[in-house]
Order: C-alpha cells, then structure tokens, then sequence
C-alpha cells in the first residue's frame, strides 16, 4: 500500500507533512516527499489524514473486559477477593476466547498494534490474538501460596512452555511468550527464584505487578524486613531479565536506582491507578533517574476500558498537573511513551516508529474533524484533541485489521453476543 500526501509523524515523533509511505509486505520500504518508482499497489490518499505509528499497551489483562464495570467503588484488594476472582474462577477457555477478541477490538479500534498481557488458559488468549492479526507479549502471571511448592509444580509453568513451544512453531512472530509473576503479595520466595532462574535460563522477558498499592508496598517492608517490592524481587534476582512492571505507584528510596540499573520499564496506569484509588506514579522521578515509562490501560474491568488513546492523554496531562509543571512531557517523550518504548520493552527491535525497514504498525487518523480544526501542532491534536473514533485505519505487520468501522479479521457482531451470554451466565452462577 502506498500512503499519498499524507502527514506523517516521523521517526523522531516529529510531524512532516505531504510524505509518500510505502509499504511492501509487512515493513515500511519507502518514505519521502515523492512518488516512490516502484509503487504498484493499493494507494491510500492521505488528505486530511494524520500516520501515526501505532500504540504498545504494555499492561493488560485481556479478557476482562467482560468485567467491565463488575464490582464498582471497591478497593483492589476487596475487588479482587470479592469480585474478580469468584467471577473468573467460573471462565473456561471459551471465554477466555470471547473476552479476548472483546478487548482487541477495542484496541485496534483506538490505534494500538500490540499488547503485554497477563492471565490465564493461554490457548484460548493465542488463538485470539492469532486470528486477530495484533501482536502480543502473553504471559501467566503466577500465583503460589504453598511455600514448598516449586515452579514446575505450577500451572503458569505448563502455560509458559506452551507459549514458548508456540513461538518455536509459529509461523509469525506477532505472539511472544513472557514469565510473569503476579506480585510480591501472591508469590513467595522459592517459586520465585525458581522463575527468575528459568526466565534467565532460557532468555525471556518479566511481566509483573509492582507497588501497585500503598497497602501492597507497606505490608511487604513489614514481611521482608524492611525491603520495598523492589528490593524483594531484586533480591530474589528477577531483574536479572528485561522486566516490565506496572504500576509502581508506590516505589521509593533505593527503588528508583534498582530499576533504573537493571533497565527495567515501568508501565503507568493512571486511570486503573485513580479508579481504584491507589494513587499517582513518581513518573518524573521515574525520567530523572532514567527509567524507561511506558504507557498501560489496564484491564477493562478497572479502566473500564482499553482506550490507549484516552489512556495517553491522561498519562501526558495528570503529570502535568501533580507536579504543576506544564513543559513536562512534551509531545515527543509522549509519544515514545506510547510507542518505542513499549516496542523495545517487548523486545521488538524493528517496531514503534515509522522507519525505513520497520515493521508496518501503523495507524491513520482522520483531521477533518471540527474537533481537529485548526491544527497548530499535529501531535499536540492528536495527543489532546482526537478520540479513538478518529482512527480510520489499523495496520499491524502491513494487514490491514480496522478501517473505517469495520473490523477486517474480527467479528465483532458474535463477539459482543457471546460477550453478553457469557456475562449473564456468570452472574446466575454467582447468585
């Protein structure tokens, strides 16, 4: 496909307008301000159109949105216990099944390309992403309360080398499988160790909750003497592997220096975050120390939905106002918040701008909008203007999966029918 006239945001998260954008396969082949020589393909004329590069949700727990507005007003640990857990103890892998391909749809619908998920039935989640054509980091985020127990003894170890097992006979690269340790809170020391040395030994990613609440971070320093979240899972040598850990709403002191050290990303999620009443992440502390941030909604069903775009803005504007300084965050470190740096987190190199030989993860948003008029600055509209309804077309690895409405790998009609039968199932069960 050749993009036409259209306005860009480049490599440096800079706009360019009236730029030719090639795309041949699944990569970007050609960007300039003329007609590419070879470009005999479908033409997209980008008049009015913004090309963005699409946006990484670095947390998120996929099926849940069919929770969506489940247990309201509680505090986490009461939502989980009271709601959440009874709710999903009910789920088979079909629904699983449904409720993924519900939140995907929401996230092509608002410009993200790729996801970091964590949750269970891995099957039923990969099948999912497999026919939806989206990228995903998935992962089993263990829980063990049995202190004898090892991790080959856990289910998250089954699941864990099905997805590894997947990836060997894949035929694309879009599904990577990731270890994934609930939290401090749910595990204990010798499974966790035992995870740590298993990522490390076979070289893969961490996806875990950290510090998500201050009840959570408290209760840990009075378990471990003394030692925060992050010192725990520093001392059990977890960030020994590329770490993605959401939240960190709570971290203090000597944290800070352990992920920046370890290069761990921090994934913000500010509307899960003030929903549930746990409070703001530190980001500036976080970018002073040079912690890489990325940008998470969450799950759907403490969001309650998986909006990137919305998630972005409020990520970009409430840490304007907590630290009541307006030139933080500008428009660019946004923008990498939302994309290269949740690429790079998932560990795909080739991914998160628009670049010559990067995979085409891209995403077209309509400015002829009253909304969008007039356009001072491209990315502060789309940053703070546009809505997701704005997003005309989603392209992941060069496939075309959403364009003006329609959903081209997805049906979304049965979606939302099993969606609703399912829920009102639960909830007789639950009675």
């Amino acid at each position: 496909m050749l993009f036409k006239n259209i306005t860009i945001i480049d490599e440096n998260y800079q706009a360019q307008t009236n730029m030719y954008v090639l795309v041949k396969g699944e990569k970007i082949t050609y960007i300039g301000k003329e007609t590419p020589k070879d470009y005999s393909f479908e033409v997209y004329d980008g008049e009015n159109k913004v090309l963005v590069p699409g946006f990484f949700n670095l947390h998120c727990h996929i099926p849940m949105g069919l929770m969506r507005g489940y247990g309201e007003g509680l505090p986490l640990d009461r939502w989980l216990h009271e709601k959440i857990f009874p709710f999903e103890a009910l789920m088979p892998a079909e629904d699983m099944y449904w409720g993924s391909l519900l939140g995907i749809s929401e996230l092509l619908a608002s410009g993200a390309v790729s996801f970091t998920d964590m949750y269970m039935k891995m099957d039923a989640i990969v099948k999912a992403v497999s026919e939806s054509g989206i990228k995903a980091n998935l992962s089993d985020g263990l829980t063990s309360f049995n202190p004898a127990e090892g991790f080959a003894e856990n289910s998250s170890y089954k699941s864990l080398n099905y997805l590894m097992d997947y990836q060997r006979s894949a035929t694309h690269d879009r599904i990577i499988g990731d270890a994934s340790l609930h939290g401090e809170y749910t595990s204990h020391e010798k499974v966790v160790r035992e995870v740590a040395e298993y990522a490390k030994a076979n070289e893969l990613r961490m996806h875990l909750h950290l510090s998500e609440t201050k009840k959570e971070h408290e209760e840990c320093k009075a378990r471990h003497n003394g030692m925060t979240p992050a010192q725990w899972f520093n001392h059990c040598n977890v960030f020994d592997v590329p770490t993605t850990a959401a939240h960190c709403v709570h971290i203090e002191g000597a944290d800070f220096d352990i992920l920046a050290s370890k290069g761990v990303t921090v994934c913000n999620n500010p509307s899960s975050n003030l929903k549930l009443g746990s409070g703001i992440a530190p980001v500036k502390a976080m970018f002073e120390k040079g912690i890489s941030v990325a940008v998470g909604t969450d799950g759907a069903s403490s969001n309650n939905n998986l909006n990137m775009l919305e998630e972005i803005n409020l990520a970009a504007i409430l840490q304007k106002g907590v630290n009541n300084d307006p030139d933080f965050l500008k428009t660019d470190e946004v923008l990498r918040m939302a994309t290269i740096n949740g690429a790079k987190a998932q560990g795909r190199a080739n991914c998160g701008a628009i670049k010559v030989g990067n995979r085409a993860d891209l995403v077209v948003y309509d400015f002829d909008k009253a909304h969008l008029t007039p356009v001072h600055d491209v990315a502060a509209n789309l940053l703070y203007s546009a809505q997701a309804s704005d997003v005309v077309l989603t392209m992941v690895d060069g496939k075309i999966l959403y364009k003006n409405g329609e959903y081209l790998t997805i049906d979304i009609e049965k979606v939302k029918y099993n969606s609703n039968r399912i829920c009102k199932e639960k909830l007789e069960q639950l009675k």
